[in-house]
């Protein structure tokens, strides 16, 4: 019998930066700079390794995830109240699109640029209880919902080829695949369903071959999943509330890990909240995504 191999190498503060819900990291490439979001202590935060130097910009609302424009000053930011052009030095913002008008209780979750140039997205229940969550995509003019019925959605991610996307239900612990051709997502699949012992999955990110890095939400880890849903690795942190993962540096070969510290104990989880980065050794990641639309 095989076990996934545990991966020793300990992933250090990259900034203490105490997010309440810290999600969401993004490598912009053209400037070396990471983007990540508190969505409960709503900022938007930016870290140059390079420097050391790191802003966070406060924003009026719950924001969920930041998507880099083909202007590396411009971001589209999933906000509460939907989508919006954000200047990341003057700060103003423009409203583009609310996908759930009628769904005022709901909030964007996690969001990522697809290999084709549009922005997949999802929305879920801001109270954590009702199944109105639903993934959709945007081209800059049209909404397209292609999954819905989900409390709370984490992802999408996409595999290196781009023909395969990757959705997250957080609550009932599966990862689904979809075919993404030209057209609309195909049907989901069940990729892989996880047992409770590792917690809720939540953010995924992929690497260069193909393999998922799924974070657990109360499990203290992060998984490495094979393209065929076997563990290959699990990468131990030092917190509980791990939220989501991104390859950046300069090779892609450095993984930025975004954690939680709503409602840790201080004195039991002193490291909540805080962004981590773990340095690999021949694995990379791809490079993001630019918004099209």
């Amino acid at each position: 019998m095989t076990h996934p191999a545990v991966d020793m190498d300990a992933p250090r503060v990259a900034i203490a930066s105490a997010c309440v819900l810290g999600e969401g990291p993004v490598w912009d490439h053209r400037n070396g700079t990471l983007l990540f979001v508190d969505i409960k202590d709503p900022a938007i935060w930016r870290y140059h390794p390079e420097s050391g130097k790191h802003t966070r910009t406060a924003c009026p609302e719950r924001v969920g995830f930041v998507a880099l424009t083909q202007d590396p000053d411009i971001v589209i930011a999933g906000f509460k109240s939907g989508l919006v052009r954000f200047n990341l030095w003057g700060g103003e913002i423009q409203p583009l699109v609310s996908p759930e008008p009628d769904l005022p209780n709901n909030r964007i979750n996690d969001g990522h640029v697809g290999p084709d140039g549009r922005l997949y997205f999802g929305t879920m229940d801001d109270d954590e209880k009702n199944p109105t969550g639903a993934f959709w995509r945007w081209d800059g003019k049209v909404l397209h919902r292609f999954r819905h019925n989900i409390t709370i959605t984490n992802g999408p991610a996409f595999s290196p080829d781009g023909r395969t996307i990757y959705t997250i239900d957080t609550l009932k612990r599966t990862i689904h695949a979809q075919d993404l051709g030209d057209g609309d997502p195909g049907e989901a699949r069940l990729f892989v369903q996880l047992d409770e012992s590792g917690g809720n999955p939540d953010g995924v990110c992929v690497d260069s071959d193909g393999h998922l890095w799924v974070c657990h939400w109360g499990g203290s880890r992060i998984t490495r999943l094979a393209p065929d849903g076997s563990v290959e690795r699990v990468v131990p942190m030092h917190t509980a509330q791990v939220t989501k993962c991104a390859f950046g540096g300069e090779d892609l070969a450095s993984i930025y890990i975004t954690t939680a510290a709503i409602g840790r104990d201080p004195h039991f989880d002193p490291m909540a909240g805080h962004l981590y980065c773990l340095q690999r050794s021949g694995i990379r990641g791809l490079k993001s995504n630019i918004f099209e639309g």
